[in-house]
């Protein structure tokens, strides 16, 4: 992705992400976004408005796959089976957009993690939390668990695998993805019972960003949807995505980084309803739908008619002169929010499907536009325990990032992209780069920028030459 925003951080928590999060009431976005609302579709409205009625009929059957099959829609694959399952289900992997990779590490391995978190909590009550009466989502990026699990091979093999799920339509393209780029991100030890961290669905990466012609547009990367023609619309690419911009406003956790994927190790083993993950696994559709929902107006309200005749293709018409600035559940600086309100033909009160039951070990990982959820309430009788590690590959932007991520590393203080402040850098028993090296194979040493980064065979002309860059950026 390309340059974002590099300043200093206030203080915060996850909460200060998302608008529905932080308390604040959502105000109508300025003429802007409707003069840029007209300049996307210019010139080919009657396309878009065609494509909006193939794309409602699509996902109505969908849908109905989706709330049918539940859990199960989700593909599961075992690491020790890594190769074979990668390929037999590339397809679906593909479609949905979500996995889950059985035993990535040992469950003894994971399951200890936890408990030694929660003593280096103990050795340090200053730690902050969302909510801090209650803590659920520690503002901790470098304990000891964490700088182990991103540097784990085999953690660094499913990340390289499963970047091979994306091409480059541009072999010229700066990114490479033969090996990945650590992303120090947060954790959750969620306890049973909880109802504070309800958040709903949503897509991380911006909001406004994916509209704007000098965020997600700078790439083309949604080029198809808004021309009419979503059925061509590659979430594959990543050729679009290196020159998009995620973050025009400096929000609070908003990510600058590439991250193909995102994903979390478990700590714990947790079912369905237990306060775990939440997706909607139609990655096409959904992201077609969401950009051209704002494009469209219902003739008659959902408190006139029946459900069914509310969602019917011939109730919904081009807003034409009446459209307003209006992107629904997108608000500048914070993720991008959805709801049965704003996105009825989603149908996400039966589509947000829950992963299938996790255990220690186990990697839950979901594509970068893959909308996704928690659990409202946590009715299961232990805690939901995830340590957030995504996928990363290499670009100018990410070994930018990269350099300034590990300077926080060795001063304590929160990735370059959170709230800012002390962090952990007056931590008791915080991991130093002795500690990484010492637990950390050479790839995992590259993936923190302490080594030196490599090319393959396999490399593009373009990955080659941003390898290089990257090196000279890390210092190397």
């Amino acid at each position: 992705m390309a340059a974002t925003q590099t300043q200093g951080k206030r203080e915060g928590n996850i909460a200060d992400s998302f608008a529905s999060l932080s308390g604040g009431a959502a105000q109508p976005l300025p003429q802007r976004f409707l003069d840029l609302k007209k300049t996307l579709i210019r010139g080919h409205e009657d396309r878009v408005v065609d494509s909006w009625r193939r794309l409602l009929a699509e996902l109505k059957q969908e849908n109905e796959i989706i709330t049918r099959e539940g859990p199960k829609i989700i593909p599961s694959l075992d690491f020790h089976n890594l190769d074979a399952d990668l390929t037999r289900l590339r397809g679906e992997l593909k479609k949905r957009g979500v996995a889950v990779v059985r035993g990535v590490l040992p469950e003894d391995e994971a399951r200890g993690f936890k408990s030694e978190i929660e003593e280096y909590v103990r050795q340090n009550p200053q730690t902050k939390a969302f909510p801090p009466n209650d803590p659920q989502v520690y503002e901790l990026y470098w304990s000891a668990p964490q700088i182990r699990a991103r540097a784990h091979q085999n953690f660094l093999r499913v990340q390289t695998e499963f970047m091979k799920l994306w091409h480059l339509s541009d072999p010229d393209s700066a990114v490479s993805i033969s090996q990945p780029l650590t992303y120090a991100d947060r954790l959750r030890i969620r306890q049973p019972g909880d109802a504070a961290f309800a958040l709903g669905p949503h897509i991380d990466g911006g909001s406004v960003e994916r509209w704007e012609l000098e965020g997600y547009g700078r790439g083309g990367v949604y080029n198809k949807i808004f021309e009419g023609s979503w059925e061509e619309y590659d979430p594959w690419d990543a050729t679009t995505r290196v020159p998009a911009v995620m973050d025009n406003y400096n929000g609070l956790g908003a990510c600058s980084m590439f991250r193909m994927f995102q994903g979390w190790l478990s700590m714990s083993t947790t079912n369905p309803f237990e306060g775990t993950l939440m997706v909607n696994p139609a990655l096409k559709l959904s992201t077609a739908y969401l950009l051209l929902r704002p494009f469209f107006r219902p003739i008659r309200g959902p408190d006139h008619v029946s459900s069914e005749a509310y969602l019917a293709t011939d109730n919904w018409e081009f807003a034409g002169s009446e459209m307003t600035s209006e992107l629904q559940g997108a608000t500048p600086g914070h993720g991008q929010e959805l709801n049965h309100v704003l996105h009825p033909h989603l149908d996400l009160d039966k589509t947000m499907v829950h992963v299938p039951r996790i255990r220690p070990g186990d990697f839950v990982i979901w594509h970068c536009d893959t909308i996704h959820a928690v659990d409202k309430v946590h009715k299961g009788t232990s805690d939901s325990s995830v340590l957030y590690i995504p996928i990363c590959p290499v670009t100018e932007l990410n070994a930018r990032y990269l350099v300034r991520q590990r300077d926080a590393f060795l001063k304590g203080t929160p990735g370059p992209d959170f709230p800012g402040g002390q962090g952990e850098a007056d931590h008791v028993n915080r991991p130093t780069e002795a500690y990484l090296r010492s637990h950390a194979t050479v790839e995992g040493q590259r993936a923190f920028g302490f080594e030196k980064l490599v090319t393959t065979e396999a490399d593009t002309v373009g990955s080659k030459k941003v390898t290089s860059l990257a090196n000279e950026i890390l210092g190397f």
